[in-house]
């Protein structure tokens, strides 16, 4: 048998990786089986859905109170077709059956044939047949439902719907859960699919859906308790501030948790008789956003979509939303895992997706930077902050304004491209921390290098009083870092404003603290 090891790939498997106990994680889920509702369980990339799915299917299997089926739908995933989804479906659901439950038989080849020749119900007279064959009430988790698409889409949950429906009539299972990375009502239809759901009454074409529930992520105790298990295994501990930046980058999300603790001690720190530091793992962090791994790449490719930019750009910029068409968009981003709401404001869900989101918009313009560390480093060994940012007043004014308008991010571009030019410099000993919101009228950096730590802030244009609300926002980003001096950068968006007058450089007082003023 292998040691154990972090799982970055796949379901947990007992015995094979260090892993938490699935049922703590969907407890709600396992409530609405209880009270046999219809329902969705919804959570972003890689949070331990097929994890938990499989677990809550053993633990019912090894009871005498129900029977519950896994099926994985990835097999029809795309195909608009019924006519060939559907067979594929049931296909599944006959391995599933196999695998997982040993005291239902299943309809025959010869009877699953007969029900494939009307696709429509194919699925609906499968399921009555297994849960008449079921000695206990079945229970049906449907993973990846939300990749199906167009008419299999509509076919598919208007036989759940018609099964729910009539299931006091005729046998059908008690609970059905379907599972993936968004809600139905995300799920894209036409407008002519749409028309053939009769019952699109709601705001979902699944209305027989209780609710939509999802897997909670890990608490600072789990995290430190799955790492625990590496110790016991191991011997190797992490050290008390390790633990806490794990959590601190990461909020409990299971993969990013799993990633840095499994580059960490894997690739960093092999040598088991000595600790992992916090070190350890800022630098599993920074190697994971670089190599692009299999989790954060399909972070990036979300970014590219315009439900996700509509979202994103304008919390880049700290802009608010326009008022109308984005509740389904910020619904969808939260469902993919890249945002949460913490009384009552929409932030990045964690502090490294806040640091993945820019950094990849950005990383074709970093690489085509010219620009060098050294430029801007002191004989002392520290940043010369004054003509760093002169030399970004003078950048923007010459190139990366131009260079903004490629990035696809509008509102934000400005942002990204001074982000870029800063990340370009500090990746020479130093790191760039990024703190934005929905609303919050500005983007916070803070660029730490050796002792320093420089605060800058980042407004668009928007009104007369932009620098003066600039200002005070600063002061008190300020008052929280401890710092008596930052930086205000200004971004005009007025067209009719000439080069002349908007790159202005000019140092204010503000309660005590120097606060240096650009225009650009």
């Amino acid at each position: 048998m292998p040691p154990l090891s972090f799982n970055i790939a796949g379901p947990c498997v007992p015995g094979r990786h260090y892993m938490l106990p699935p049922g703590d994680r969907v407890a709600r889920a396992m409530e609405l089986v209880e009270q046999e509702k219809f329902f969705s369980l919804v959570a972003g990339h890689q949070c331990g859905k097929t994890t938990c799915l499989r677990w809550m299917a053993a633990h019912y299997n090894a009871g005498d109170r129900l029977r519950a089926l896994w099926i994985d739908l990835q097999v029809a995933r795309d195909t608009p077709d019924p006519a060939v989804a559907l067979p594929r479906i049931l296909r599944m659901c006959e391995e599933s059956l196999r695998l997982q439950i040993r005291d239902v038989v299943g309809p025959s080849p010869e009877e699953i044939d007969v029900m494939l020749r009307i696709p429509g119900n194919a699925l609906l007279d499968y399921l009555r047949a297994l849960a008449a064959a079921s000695p206990l009430p079945l229970v049906v988790f449907l993973d990846e439902a939300d990749g199906l698409v167009g008419a299999t889409m509509v076919s598919f949950l208007s036989q759940l719907r018609a099964g729910y429906l009539s299931r006091t009539e005729a046998p059908f299972p008690q609970s059905v859960a379907l599972v993936g990375r968004r809600a139905v009502r995300d799920c894209t239809l036409s407008v002519d699919e749409r028309r053939q759901i009769e019952w699109l009454g709601s705001s979902s074409p699944f209305n027989v859906n209780a609710e939509v529930t999802s897997v909670a992520l890990f608490t600072r105790p789990e995290v430190e308790t799955l790492l625990a298990q590496h110790t016991a295994a191991t011997g190797q501990r992490f050290e008390p501030d390790a633990v806490t930046h794990v959590f601190a980058l990461t909020e409990g999300q299971p993969w990013l948790v799993n990633a840095l603790a499994d580059y960490a001690t894997d690739r960093l720190v092999r040598d088991r008789a000595l600790p992992v530091t916090r070190d350890h793992v800022e630098a599993a962090k920074e190697a994971l956003i670089l190599e692009r791994r299999t989790h954060i790449d399909a972070l990036v490719a979300r970014l590219r979509e315009p439900r996700v930019r509509r979202v994103i750009d304008p919390m880049l910029a700290g802009e608010l939303l326009p008022f109308s068409d984005i509740d389904d968009d910020l619904l969808y981003v939260a469902g993919l895992g890249l945002i949460r709401k913490v009384a009552g404001e929409w932030i990045v869900a964690n502090a490294m997706y806040r640091e993945v989101v820019p950094r990849a918009l950005t990383a074709a313009a970093q690489s085509s930077l010219y620009q060098r560390t050294e430029w801007y480093v002191r004989p002392d060994g520290l940043l010369d902050v004054p003509k760093l940012m002169a030399a970004w007043q003078e950048f923007w004014r010459e190139d990366g304004h131009v260079a903004a308008e490629g990035f696809g991010y509008k509102e934000s571009g400005p942002h990204l491209m001074l982000m870029a030019f800063l990340q370009r410099i500090v990746n020479g000993g130093g790191r760039v921390d990024r703190e934005y919101a929905l609303g919050k009228g500005a983007l916070d950096l803070l660029i730490t290098w050796r002792t320093q730590r420089i605060a800058v802030e980042l407004k668009l244009w928007r009104r007369p009083n932009t620098e003066a609300k600039g200002l005070a926002q600063l002061a008190g980003y300020l008052d929280t870092l401890g710092l008596d001096e930052g930086w205000l950068v200004i971004f005009e968006t007025r067209t009719a404003v000439d080069w002349e007058a908007r790159s202005f450089a000019r140092t204010e007082a503000v309660g005590g603290r120097m606060i240096h003023v650009l225009g650009c």
